[in-house]
């Protein structure tokens, strides 16, 4: 069944202070066009610069997720997107007159009451999914974090988070479906514990942060100096109190497990940033933001790399990403100077790896130490720098117009010979990367034996 893509049915504005930066900021929703995606517009600077919300414009994800582009940047919107995505929303204009979205009462329902209240409008435009046929797995041992996101006909999560707290334990959740956000999770309120907020505010951080707009977990038996010293701090006149579940002013919790409900509102606003939605259940062992966009950075890879298989490749294999055709799309080289035969491993940005199999027919064979022949350390040099390319031409929209340029090719180191018969295997790591300039070190393999290896410095020019 074919499923189509919504934005909003009309414009409707929020005014609220901003958590770490205490400023009062107006956040407006607008109705965007059917492929739009999510955008955040600042209002308050001069040209009102958009910064579209996606994992690639990510910029700081130290106390909440921070968007930003050419120096602008907006933040804390972790709760803004958990709304949109809550709701199905996938095009949205988003105006905001300061840099960071107010933080309300710390929940996602006060947008997602506000983005209710003008509806929700079907575009005509296919809705696209992020799907996959096997697990994905993320695990972070200095964070304590697993992630395992399996195959699945619509998103589920299940979240557990485990602190070890004389207030906060192990608590666990599951959201069987994106219909049950709005009613079971959307309320769910941000919380951290009282030695944070003491640090935070000793740093000058979350100046606009109070006990009213945040859940603040205690200690046992603090003391009425401690609980003096926190009215101080926030600036109230009545006395700070404590409630027999350890928050502090007594706040009456909204869900049993509302801190985990919580956890499953920050992930869905963090893998919103994917710009697609999942069809996949999400199981998630202690992850915050941090760990929940570098998840959604593996899976843009993945999607990136299945966009450029859609695009370039014609017939689906599990052992190769670009067969010889695909390759011919994407590189101008051609026989007797193509000298890559298929792509077998490919994530973006990071490494690929390409495959030549070397045969007796090769034309250099017959000039190349023809009673003992050796295929020439250049062609293999020029093996690794073909694959290398394709890395860097699938950043373009139409790499068919580009061409890449290695610019220098340094530490090359030659270890054993190539024969006729063997299969050479290319692989590249990248070691920095911008729009059109690259470093890769190469090494070219035969079976275990490293052959060749060396460092490229790559630039994409226009042909």
């Amino acid at each position: 069944m074919t499923e189509y893509k919504h934005t909003i049915g009309g414009e409707i504005s929020y005014t609220g202070i901003g958590l770490h930066s205490s400023e009062i900021t107006t956040i407006r929703f607008k109705p965007a066009d059917k492929d739009e995606g999510i955008i955040f517009v600042r209002v308050d600077l001069p040209d009102h610069p958009e910064i579209p919300a996606d994992i690639d414009h990510v910029v700081d994800i130290s106390r909440g997720t921070t968007i930003g582009k050419n120096g602008t940047i907006v933040g804390t919107i972790e709760h803004v997107l958990a709304a949109i995505k809550g709701l199905n929303i996938d095009n949205i204009r988003i105006e905001i007159d300061g840099p960071e979205a107010p933080v309300a009462d710390g929940s996602a329902a006060v947008f997602l009451n506000l983005l209710r209240q003008v509806g929700i409008v079907q575009q005509e435009s296919e809705r696209v999914f992020f799907e996959f046929d096997v697990p994905i797995s993320f695990s972070s041992p200095e964070e304590n974090v697993d992630i395992v996101i399996v195959p699945s006909n619509e998103l589920k999560v299940t979240f557990m988070i485990d602190y070890k707290h004389p207030y906060l334990g192990t608590q666990y959740t599951w959201l069987p479906s994106i219909e049950y956000f709005a009613r079971e999770f959307a309320s769910a309120r941000t919380f951290c514990f009282i030695n944070e907020i003491l640090q935070l505010k000793e740093m000058g951080l979350i100046k606009g942060g109070s006990l009213e707009n945040a859940l603040v977990i205690g200690e046992p038996d603090m003391t009425e100096d401690e609980l003096n010293h926190l009215r101080q701090i926030f600036g109230y006149m009545e006395p700070v109190t404590v409630s027999s579940e350890g928050i502090l002013n007594s706040h009456k919790l909204r869900f049993h497990n509302e801190f985990v409900r919580h956890k499953v509102v920050d992930l869905l606003g963090d893998i919103a940033l994917l710009g697609m939605p999942i069809k996949g259940h999400i199981l998630a062992a202690r992850s915050g933001h941090k760990t929940n966009v570098e998840l959604v950075k593996k899976l843009r890879q993945i999607q990136r790399k299945n966009e450029l298989q859609q695009i370039y490749q014609k017939t689906k294999s599990k052992d190769v990403v670009f067969d010889i055709n695909a390759i011919m799309r994407i590189l101008p080289h051609r026989y007797p100077f193509l000298l890559v035969d298929r792509i077998t491993q490919f994530v973006p940005d990071e490494k690929i790896i390409g495959i030549k199999n070397v045969t007796i027919n090769e034309q250099f064979f017959q000039g190349h130490f023809p009673e003992h022949p050796i295929m020439p350390g250049v062609l293999i040099v020029e093996g690794m720098a073909q694959t290398g390319g394709i890395m860097l031409l699938n950043q373009l929209d139409d790499p068919t117009k580009y061409v890449a340029y290695f610019a220098a090719i340094d530490n090359v180191k030659f270890r054993k010979p190539v024969l006729p018969g063997d299969t050479l295997r290319y692989e590249l790591k990248v070691l920095s990367l911008k729009r059109s300039l690259a470093k890769m070190h190469g090494e070219a393999f035969v079976g275990d034996n490293k052959v060749c290896e060396g460092d490229f410095l790559a630039r994409i020019m226009e042909k």
